[in-house]
């Protein structure tokens, strides 16, 4: 008796579904959340009732590729986009933070990065000159007594 073709007891079939789509890009946690929160929005809302949410939400974390998780949200009003500086600032803010723990995490293999420490020795250096700098500039009036003194008077 012969498997029906496309089966997945044939070795082919089995080695194409681990192939993309073409043109497929993987999806990253961050967008996996993305979506989440665009389906928990989607439910305060009354547009998803609680099992289609949790449904979609399932799907939402076996998901590898960008294309899936597009095809959860279609049905769903695309979010406001925010614009402006505070847009700006705020993804300044999150980059900041994202590598500052990637620079003090210790890596998983337990070592320590020689180009983390350089950095890290040149952020602390650079801190302590900043610090210098600003009581050097407090304890000789630089920055004390303002415009007065700029156009040669004394």
């Amino acid at each position: 008796m012969s498997n029906p073709e496309g089966s997945p007891a044939d070795p082919s079939a089995a080695e194409k579904s681990l192939l993309p789509p073409a043109g497929a890009l993987r999806c990253s946690n961050s967008e996996r959340e993305r979506t989440s929160a665009a389906l928990h929005k989607a439910l305060g809302d009354g547009r998803l009732s609680m099992d289609e949410t949790e449904e979609r939400l399932g799907k939402v974390y076996a998901a590898r590729f960008r294309h899936e998780l597009d095809a959860l949200t279609i049905d769903l009003p695309a979010p406001e986009m925010r614009a402006g500086w505070g847009l700006v600032i705020g993804m300044a803010r999150q980059q900041f933070v994202d590598d500052v723990a990637a620079l003090i995490v210790r890596p998983a293999d337990g070592g320590s990065s020689r180009v983390r420490r350089a950095v890290l020795a040149a952020a602390g250096l650079a801190v302590l000159l900043f610090v210098i700098a600003m009581i050097v500039f407090v304890l000789h009036g630089v920055v004390g007594d303002g415009p007065e003194y700029w156009d040669g008077s004394r």
